[in-house]
């Protein structure tokens, strides 16, 4: 069933998705905010509003997610993967509404240079909080599907563009529990030359389990998040 047409252009439809998706899907549809974080939104409001694209996309080994690393040089989260996105804009829009559907895409398209008229959005999982940096962030879910080359469209802001195989996120090979110098333990996966850590490696490590594609893992292989070094 399709939802109601946003302004704009932007919608959000189940319609004509790969039957793969469906675990996706119900997942999103059915997840409370604390299965994904025990960080939600503080409740007086306060914290930037932004939201990340969580892209999938059907690669040369099946389905696969869209990842991007951060320049060095940045002031927060430098070198570190994620998914594209950030601060909604003004003219994104309304943030308890359309807004970070609009912002998603847009990030999406500034960063990686990927054509938003080939993404069909799907869903939203529950707003999350952000405490190193005060974001409130909205995971926008969207199905690729008419793909478009990406690329890294500014280097001050993106080293990297990447996608990652779903079967190499559920190989319990590439799994591992990250521990911040804090203290912090959380889940890591080792892909494509990258350690995903933090905000985005929760939600992926969410949308896994609850889409009922997790593999058994070792979680007591530790990875240092001062790995390179």
């Amino acid at each position: 069933m399709t939802r109601a047409s946003h302004t704009k252009g932007v919608t959000l439809s189940k319609d004509g998705l790969p039957s793969w998706l469906d675990p996706v899907v119900h997942a999103a549809e059915t997840v409370e905010p604390l299965q994904l974080s025990r960080f939600l939104p503080p409740a007086n409001g306060a914290g930037r509003q932004s939201a990340v694209l969580v892209l999938f996309g059907e690669g040369e080994r099946g389905p696969e997610l869209l990842l991007m690393e951060r320049a060095s040089s940045l002031r927060s989260h430098a070198g570190q993967p994620s998914f594209p996105g950030g601060a909604l804009d003004p003219e994104d829009g309304d943030p308890q509404g359309d807004g970070p559907l609009r912002a998603a895409l847009r990030e999406a398209e500034e960063e990686t240079g990927l054509d938003p008229s080939g993404v069909q959005l799907f869903g939203v999982l529950p707003k999350l909080y952000i405490p190193v940096s005060g974001f409130v962030v909205t995971p926008v879910l969207g199905w690729w599907r008419e793909p478009t080359p990406v690329a890294v469209v500014d280097p001050n802001e993106t080293a990297r563009v990447f996608t990652v195989p779903v079967a190499d996120l559920t190989n319990p090979d590439n799994r591992a529990t990250a521990v911040h110098p804090s203290g912090h333990r959380g889940p890591a996966f080792l892909v494509e030359s990258a350690l995903v850590w933090g905000f985005t490696a929760g939600i992926i490590d969410r949308l896994l389990h609850y889409a009922g594609w997790e593999r058994p893992w070792d979680r007591e292989k530790q990875v240092p998040l001062d790995w390179r070094a």
